[in-house]
Parts: C-alpha cells; sequence; structure tokens
C-alpha cells in the first residue's frame, strides 16, 4: 500500500490546490455508506469529480458515462468518486433516473459512491466552488476533475462550466499519460492517442535510454526524443 502522507481536514476555508500538492483528505456521507477518502483510494488511483446539483440533464448524463467505462477505470487501477450538494438520500433517487435514462443495464445503484456534501465542506476544500455576489444564497459547485496517484498526489485539476459536460475519454487519456511517466519515463505529445509514439522525458540521460528503450529511439532533436509506447509490444 502507498504510504499515506500526512492528510489536511476540511474546515471553513477554501484551498487553492495545484498541482502536485497532497490531496486533502476527509470523511463523507455517500451513497455507499460512511467513508474515508485515503481508505477509499487505498492503493489505486482516484478521480474525484463534482457537479452542480442533482436531478440535471447535464450531470445526468455524465454520472451515466462514468459508470459505463468503470472496466476502463479498473483496468487502469483507478477508483471513481462524485460529489454533489445535495443530500445522500437525494442522490439515491437521482440515481434511479441515471439508471433509467442511461442505458445502464441489470444494476439498480452505481459501481462508484456519490458524496452527499450538503455543506459544502468538501466543496471549499476542493475549490469546487464558483465565485459569487450572492451572500445569501449557497453556491453550486462547478464542474471539477481531479486526479490523484497512490501517494494522494494531485496530477491533474479539471475546471468546466455548469453548461459544459465533461469528455471522459479525455480524461481516460490522462491517466494513460500519468501513467506512463510515472512507470516508464516517458511523456506524451501533443493529441497522443494509446499506441502512438512517446517522448523521452529529459531526466533519463542517451546512455540510460539506449538501456531502457529498447524498442528504438528517433532523436529528432537531443531534447526530443521519441520511442514506441513502452507498454505496447
Amino acid at each position: 500500500m502507498a504510504e499515506q502522507k500526512k492528510e489536511e481536514k476540511a474546515d471553513d476555508k477554501p484551498v487553492n490546490l495545484r498541482l502536485g500538492d497532497t490531496a486533502p483528505n476527509f470523511d463523507a456521507d455517500t451513497t455507499e455508506g460512511a467513508l474515508n477518502f485515503y481508505k477509499y483510494l487505498d492503493d489505486k488511483w482516484g478521480v474525484l469529480f463534482s457537479h452542480p446539483a442533482d436531478f440535471t440533464p447535464v450531470c445526468t448524463t455524465e454520472l451515466g458515462m462514468v459508470e459505463k467505462l468503470q472496466d476502463e477505470f479498473t483496468k487502469r487501477n483507478t477508483k471513481t468518486i462524485g460529489l454533489s450538494c445535495d443530500s445522500v438520500e437525494s442522490h439515491n433517487k437521482w440515481i434511479k433516473d441515471i439508471i433509467e435514462t442511461q442505458g445502464i443495464k441489470d444494476k439498480d445503484k452505481l459501481s462508484y459512491p456519490l458524496i452527499g456534501d450538503n455543506d459544502r465542506k468538501i466543496a471549499k476544500l476542493y475549490g469546487m466552488l464558483p465565485a459569487s455576489d450572492d451572500k445569501d444564497k449557497l453556491p453550486l459547485t462547478v464542474r471539477s476533475v481531479y486526479i490523484v496517484n497512490p501517494d494522494k498526489k494531485i496530477k491533474l485539476i479539471l475546471t468546466y462550466p455548469a453548461s459544459t459536460g465533461r469528455n471522459f475519454d479525455e480524461i481516460l487519456r490522462v491517466i494513460d499519460s500519468l501513467q506512463l511517466t510515472a512507470y516508464h519515463k516517458v511523456a506524451t505529445p501533443a493529441n497522443w492517442k494509446d499506441g502512438d509514439k512517446c517522448v523521452i522525458v529529459p531526466s533519463v540521460n542517451n546512455e540510460d535510454a539506449k538501456k531502457i528503450f529498447t524498442q528504438g529511439i528517433e532523436e529528432v532533436k537531443p531534447y526530443l526524443r521519441l520511442t514506441p509506447q513502452p507498454n505496447k509490444k
């Protein structure tokens, strides 16, 4: 199991999270019962993604898509967890609609938990709330995505407007790229897709590169060295 880093607990102050920060830990009520974020992830990669509210059209399609892609996340040793600023009771009612409308077969619940964050504590902790001039009304979360590695470090942060559904194929592509860098010492170029050539990271010198990348190296420039995707034979 990956070493669990010193954790931060939710409070009333928003946090300006950045790539490389330790993902704040939290305890939450979810559709799968009470859980601790770190314990839920264990030694896996994680995707935490938020929604403005229950029973909203774009969110309904997103949660359905994440359910359909569970096998893909599992292949990548990745667990998903959603968040919305409504109650768990409301979530459970909404899930029935998600299953009914999104073509999910032979299931009566989602395969991953959905956090109830009525008081916005987790939303504040992760900076999921938009700027608002209405001080008398609780704001709704924006569409945020956080990818967390097994060391509980934040590796990606995405924020979408409420009107734009997320591209989960892109999120899977980013996980593939992050894992290639973590485990195979390569980066991925613009518009990279699974199976395309990768870029050897600058920290690997030419002598070591020849030993590591036995499928071959294409040196375009001394700083731009390409190699076939290492985990594809």
